[in-house]
């Protein structure tokens, strides 16, 4: 699995980039940097690209579980790019648990993705 993150636009939003399967240790990296982002930025936007993504091990489907329950109001937006039909599902399945606004984005569409989480 690979997990990069970004800062972008000025750190208006920050970028996760994820393919392969999640695993526990991805969190370990993750909720740290996610953590110091928001610190310094407040509510956080994230731009979720899913590029080659298979989802979740066993052991990370709870570590992502315990991160949205403790961070569902940090999160201002989310959006989420991808290229199969079940991670479109993902998105609409995540609405009830967060407090930000969620919008899925095929591939083609990335850079209005950005454009809509940037806000701009």
């Amino acid at each position: 699995m690979a997990m990069r993150l970004d800062e972008e636009d000025g750190g208006r939003f920050l970028a996760v980039h994820v393919s392969g399967k999640l695993a526990k240790e991805d969190y370990a990296r993750f909720v740290p940097a996610f953590e110091q982002f928001a610190k310094e930025h407040g509510k956080v936007r994230v731009l979720f690209d899913m590029d080659d993504f298979h989802g979740w091990e066993a052991g990370a489907m709870w570590e992502d579980a315990k991160f949205g329950a403790k961070h569902a109001s940090d999160i201002e937006r989310l959006a989420m790019i991808g290229e199969k039909q079940w991670q479109h599902g993902m998105a609409t399945f995540f609405k009830p648990f967060t407090k930000a606004a969620v919008r899925y984005f095929d591939r083609a569409q990335a850079v209005e993705a950005r454009r809509w989480v940037a806000g701009t």
